[in-house]
């Protein structure tokens, strides 16, 4: 019963929910990447280089026989699925750079403080100055 319990508790943890809404986000953002580059993008620049679907762009290694389908090399395929390679991948540059861009800067707690007679760099617990060895105020 112990490993139930254990699985429950990792699978109800944030993270791992965060990480399914996710996953399940960014399916949804592929097909509509996938969708913009064969519905939008790929159409002009086809018309652009003469009326090329790429979709349908292959190199035929064997013909189609009785007993077996044609054997193709699908480049065409292929240079939609790196468009939308690059267009997932600048999204998400896009965002995460966002992201970064409006996080907070943690500032770190100072570990030193002046010495009020020399403004030589001390430690914070230090109650002698170790460069002109004034007694200091324990902060």
């Amino acid at each position: 019963m112990g490993i139930i319990r254990e699985f429950k508790e990792f699978a109800m943890k944030g993270n791992v929910i965060d990480m399914a809404v996710g996953i399940v986000i960014g399916a949804a953002f592929g097909k509509i990447v996938t969708s913009l580059v064969n519905d939008i993008i790929m159409p002009p620049v086809g018309l652009l280089l003469g009326n090329v679907d790429f979709s349908s762009l292959a190199i035929m290694l064997r013909g189609k026989t009785e007993t077996s389908a044609a054997v193709l090399i699908k480049y065409g395929a292929f240079v939609n699925t790196v468009l939308d390679f690059l267009i997932v991948a600048f999204a998400i540059f896009l965002v995460i750079k966002q992201i970064n861009r409006l996080k907070k800067k943690e500032v770190a707690a100072p570990t030193t403080k002046d010495c009020p007679y020399c403004c030589a760099a001390v430690p914070l617990k230090a109650t002698r100055c170790g460069h002109c060895t004034s007694d200091l105020a324990v902060s």
